[in-house]
């Protein structure tokens, strides 16, 4: 298995801190891969912890490897700070929802048609944010709440949730 050693300054981009894997380097990994591209990934000096992420298209070839806060925690290393990373190809990512779909959701999308219709129309990343976020849930009241939102979105109405204006189903 290939591993791609880089050398780089961590940058933000918008308000997400980031490293930049080249369109070279990331052709060593998986040559010609243009959606998120699923990697091992390795603080340099901290062989001993690994995570799970995606390196991101910039559509230019490039690849952001995103870095979150408790990546940059334990590596103690922010923004403006050089840090090696070893990136090595997750040959054994499986794509699709982590989470199983709560009951109480799938029983209300098989008495409403149209939120199931749109529920299928829903680009794969946003059916997982989703079941992620019904999975973090942990009142009775918390889940009706979030259903009838939900409900409300997938059946066509104009209305916002989960931080976004939904509109016709999406």
């Amino acid at each position: 298995m290939v591993i791609v050693r880089i050398s780089a300054t961590i940058a933000v981009r918008g308000v997400n801190p980031y490293v930049l894997v080249s369109a070279q380097q990331s052709r060593r990994l998986r040559p010609d891969w243009r959606r998120p591209l699923p990697v091992i990934l390795r603080i340099a000096r901290l062989p001993r912890y690994r995570w799970c992420t995606n390196l991101m298209p910039a559509g230019d070839g490039n690849f952001y490897l995103y870095l979150h806060e408790h990546i940059r925690r334990v590596a103690a290393a922010g923004i403006g700070d050089r840090i090696g990373v070893e990136l090595q190809f997750n040959a054994a990512y499986k794509g699709g929802p982590a989470h199983p779909m709560p009951k109480w959701f799938r029983d209300a999308l098989r008495e409403a048609p149209m939120a199931l219709q749109n529920w299928r129309r829903l680009i794969p990343s946003r059916k997982k944010e989703m079941l992620r976020y019904f999975a973090s849930l942990k009142s009775a009241a918390a889940q009706a709440r979030n259903l009838e939102r939900a409900m409300r979105v997938l059946c066509g109405q104009r209305h916002r949730f989960m931080a976004r204006q939904w509109e016709h189903g999406r």
